[in-house]
């Protein structure tokens, strides 16, 4: 994350044969599964055991299956015959525990012994972990007791990490490899090594160095295709002057600070050519979108001391291309088609790739094929989108300003104050999306990957922000099919930003990363932004070469210098802002900033209402029952790291004095999901109102990489909460809204197409629910835009708590958007100062703080519901009806679906709506869906609220019942710790 401030980072031979750089396209990585080992570190008091669930939460994959994404293929590597994947077979040990000399280790004649299997890709302790050497890493305070968390450790014994590792695979080559070239490929290595091939160094730990480079070494001469084949691999932890991985303030860093191979390992084959990165770029010369300009490029090198003649053939569709090429020997170059060369690169009515919620992802495939002397020398190909992506600077002219900057100095700086707008497909588009965060210990899963992106859609956002951490191909492979854009850059706090200390290879080190990051995601539809820094734009002379590097890559994206409002002397102003608020901040905080800080203009590039706190499931399953409340040190832990954090302390002050001080953990759960869900509903629906004053916002952050009670829209275990909720609530296409500045209801088009004959209906009530204020008219919603219903009277104001319930129905009379607001009678001031913002640079602070306590006396409401289970395309889906039968409101109402044995919610799920509130008489039918059958005989529906107890009952009758069932709580265990997730069953 970049918060500008000093982040606490906790980091403590020679070449064989030739070397080049190159990747292969979309490789889809299997799910790996994380048994549980012996090893616990510390103690474990109280009465249950910690749950015995792998590290990495598996996924039993319900969820919505109505939606053509869910059955998408992950895009194929497109040159998957001519590659052998070293992912299997490895083994890994210590260079301490390993006395042998590198020549004898990786010759075929050795035999290891006492060596940790493992797969490729993995980090070390990530194979440690799956080996059964350690166990429950992220609960309680485990992972602080491992081995490495500290320089020294108890006892004086040495840190295991600070010795390089060796990984060690045997392996053949295909028989068709002989007689070529054959090229050793590194995805990823965290963050340098020594790689030894059949007794022989291939390359030493300075050229292999680099976590985000790809590498590709000439093996040629040093493999057989008739024998095995001995890779040895040593490793070396990231220090202070490496490029490594780097997890800054989000989580803790591990203590192997994710060294070893964390990508993938394979060998591929080629004639005297190689063929790599081939890419198309599309330009539209008008708004109508009739006609696309296609310019095709590929990488083409020749690896011989000689010349070298051919045809490079290329296509898709029905389009054909075919130039002659001639190559000097060892050159490298870029070959493009351009449709001016090649007429039928001017495509009329193309198929065109949309983000989601705009149109369709359609895509299209793109081969390239190298033959010399008739032979086939090398062949690639990639996947595409027809869609351009450009940006400007919203506003017809400079407006200089001052916007705060909380980079080291926290002061104003003078910057241009038009915002970055970026268009896709020459359309204007508000980007609304979060900050991704990698699984700790860099594991991933398709699976896992897929049921987040489904979440994502599920909240009609439409973007995810890469700091560092840039993902494997399957991750944007399946971005580009489901139209999330992609915002990606480097990592702040670590040495990509320690420009003043760099060495010479440093240059080279960062150069090639994003050299090769550029080849290697240049054809992605989903690729909308590249930063070339985080929390400070580089130095001049380095965003120079980084520009020159994009320009000869061909890189067909808007680039800006940083994530932050701070001008370069090389490119001038971003248009973006990263000024938080990290913290908690009241509701209307959003609207009534309207100069300085994270409000709702520009393009906040990092911002959120702060901590999230996971329901009572998702607690139970880190914390020890006697941790589980009060708030202690354990909370504590999982709440990020740095020098700010570590710490809920300014969420929980405001909690006391807007909803009370809580009674116990309950009601501080309950209080905590209202604060979530009306703070991202608010912030969201402050930058919607607001385009094209605003033109982006990206929540810190999206997801969590371990357990954590901050910054997440869902939680670790997949657990969508009240902020997930909220944010799916301001993100429809087509919403009805409040504004806390000037009191005006506001429908808000996110479509990309009229809707006309609308109505809005308002109505301000009371405490006591009596109506206030009503008004209803008809609306013309034009495509994207904001149109202004009405404005609330300030008087007759309510002398306590106000409730605020809107509705917008199609010409039917169905309801569309529905939103439900509790309103203070006087909301929350702030000191805009900027010594207040030094002293607070995590949020605003408050001067006085809204009153929401009369919440406190809502009557207890007991609620009718029935439950429904069907199948659905392949699916589950479970039908809830709920009715409110009392004179009084049932307010924020949550409803889960839960396995009978464990108490456990049944995730991945996709509700409709949740914590939601139902008038007197009021009733809801909600649907609950799951992308896979599952057997729901022994599920449980859960309903319970702010006012209303929790009650359950079956979750498949299909005979509508009171909510109450006794018998079902007798058997059931309501404090299990057991899966997060349900597994089908036949």
């Amino acid at each position: 994350m970049g918060l500008g401030i000093p982040h606490m980072v906790g980091q403590a031979g020679k070449r064989y044969g030739k070397r080049a750089i190159g990747d292969s396209l979309g490789r889809l990585l299997p799910l790996h599964v994380f048994p549980t080992a012996s090893y616990e570190p510390g103690d474990r008091s109280g009465p249950a055991a910690a749950p015995t669930s792998p590290t990495m939460p598996p996924i039993s994959l319900p969820l919505l299956a109505t939606v053509s994404w869910l059955l998408l293929p992950f895009a194929a590597d497109a040159s998957d015959a001519n590659r052998v994947d070293l992912a299997d077979g490895w083994l890994l040990r210590s260079a301490r525990d390993v006395h042998v000399a590198p020549e004898v280790l990786s010759a075929p004649a050795y035999r290891p012994e006492g060596w940790l299997h493992t797969h490729v890709p993995a980090t070390v302790l990530a194979a440690q972990v799956v080996g059964g050497e350690y166990k429950d890493i992220f609960h309680a305070d485990n992972l602080r007791k491992l081995p490495g968390m500290r320089s020294v450790n108890d006892g004086g014994a040495p840190n295991p990490y600070e010795a390089p590792w060796w990984y060690r695979t045997e392996f053949k080559l295909p028989a068709d490899f002989q007689g070529r070239r054959v090229w050793l490929h590194f995805n990823g290595i965290n963050a340098k090594a020594n790689i030894w091939l059949n007794g022989k160094q291939l390359a030493d730990s300075r050229e292999a160095a680099g976590s985000f480079r790809l590498f590709e070494f000439d093996a040629t001469e040093l493999v057989d295709a008739g024998r095995t084949n001995v890779l040895a691999v040593e490793v070396f932890c990231p220090t202070d002057e490496d490029f490594g991985i780097n997890l800054v303030d989000w989580i803790p860093t591990p203590p192997d600070k994710d060294m070893g191979l964390w990508r993938d390992v394979y060998i591929t084959a080629s004639g005297p050519a190689r063929v790599r990165y081939p890419t198309v770029a599309a330009h539209f010369p008008d708004d109508t979108l009739l006609r696309a300009d296609l310019t095709v490029r590929t990488e083409l090198w020749n690896d011989t001391d000689a010349p070298v003649e051919g045809v490079l053939h290329g296509g898709f569709g029905s389009v054909s291309l075919e130039k002659k090429i001639s190559l000097t020997p060892g050159e490298k170059r870029s070959v493009v088609f351009t449709p001016d060369e090649y007429p039928q690169l001017r495509i009329d009515h193309p198929e065109l790739w949309w983000p989601a919620g705009w149109g369709e992802q359609k895509l299209h495939r793109l081969s390239i094929q190298f033959d010399v002397a008739g032979v086939v020398s090398d062949a690639a190909m990639a996947q595409f989108g027809i869609r351009e992506i450009t940006s400007e600077f919203h506003g017809d002219a400079p407006r200089p300003g001052e916007v705060f900057n909380n980079n080291g100095n926290f002061t104003g700086i003078a910057t241009d104050e038009r915002p970055l707008l970026l268009r896709v497909n020459r359309r204007p588009i508000l980007i609304r999306g979060g900050g991704w965060c990698p699984d700790m210990l860099m594991r991933t899963s398709p699976e896992r990957i897929r049921a987040e992106f489904g979440y994502i859609l599920d909240m009609h956002l439409n973007a995810i922000r890469l700091e560092g951490k840039l993902e494997n191909d399957a991750f944007f492979d399946l971005a580009d099919q489901m139209g999330i854009l992609i915002l990606a850059g480097w990592c702040c706090g670590d040495r990509w930003e320690h420009w003043a200390s760099w060495k010479p290879n440093d240059y080279t080190i960062a150069c090639e990363s994003l050299r090769t990051q550029s080849l290697r995601l240049r054809h992605h539809a989903s690729l909308a932004l590249w930063m070339n820094g985080s929390d400070n734009p580089p130095r001049a002379d380095i965003e120079e070469a980084y520009l020159k590097i994009l320009a000869e890559t061909g890189w067909p994206n808007p680039t800006v210098s940083s994530a932050t409002s701070v001008p370069t002397s090389v490119s001038g102003p971003t248009g973006v802002k990263m000024t938080g608020p990290y913290d908690y901040v009241p509701p209307a905080y959003w609207l009534l900033d309207t100069r300085h800080f994270g409000g709702a203009f520009g393009f906040n590039t990092e911002t959120s209402p702060g901590p999230a706190i996971p329901d009572l499931g998702s607690l139970r399953k880190f914390l020890p029952p006697d941790k589980l409340w009060p708030v202690n040190e354990l909370w504590n832990a999982h709440s990020g790291a740095g020098n700010l954090n570590n710490n809920i302390t300014h969420f929980r002050e405001a909690m006391d004095a807007i909803y009370g001080a809580p009674s116990g953990l309950e009601d501080f759960l309950r209080k905590a999901q209202a604060m979530a869900y009306d703070g991202q509903r608010a912030m969201f629906e402050a930058y919607a109102r607001n385009k094209y004053r605003s033109t982006g916002v990206i929540q810190w952050m999206l997801n969590n990489g371990w357990p954590s009670i901050v910054w997440h829209l869902y939680d670790y275990y997949l657990q969508p909460a009240a902020g997930y909720f909220g944010t799916k609530k301001a993100c429809e296409p087509l919403h009805i809204q409040y504004s806390y500045d000037d009191r005006s209801v506001v429908v808000v088009n996110g479509l990309n197409h009229d809707v006309p004959a609308l109505t809005a209906e308002t109505t301000l009530y009371d405490f006591q629910l009596r109506p206030l204020f009503t008004h209803r008219a008809r609306v013309t919603s034009a495509a994207d835009s904001v149109q202004r219903v009405v404005t609330i009277p300030a008087d007759p104001r309510p002398t306590g708590v106000s409730f605020l319930r809107l509705a917008l129905s199609d010409k039917s009379g169905r309801v569309i958007s529905s939103n439900f607001y509790w309103l203070p009678r006087e909301s929350s001031t702030f000191d805009w100062s900027n010594e207040q913002a030094k002293a607070h640079p995590y949020y605003t602070a408050v001067l006085t703080y809204e009153d929401l306590t009369q919440l406190n006396q809502l009557p207890t409401v007991r609620l009718e519901t029935s439950a429904v289970t069907r199948p659905a395309s392949g699916s589950s889906e479970v039908v809830v009806t709920v009715r409110n039968p009392t004179d009084h409101l049932a307010f924020q109402i949550h409803l889960a679906v839960e396995a009978f044995q464990t108490g456990a919610e049944i995730l991945p799920v996709l509700w409709e709506d949740n914590y939601f509130a139902l008038m007197p008489g009021e009733s809801r039918t909600v649907v609950a869906r799951y992308i896979s059958k599952v057997d729901l005989k022994q599920a449980v529906l859960k309903v319970e609220g702010w006012n209303v107890p929790p009650e359950s009952r079956p979750a498949a009758s299909p005979v509508a019942t009171d909510a109450a069932s006794p018998a079902l709580g007798e058997n059931r265990n309501p404090s299990s710790t057991g899966a997060a997730s349900l597994s089908p069953t036949s």
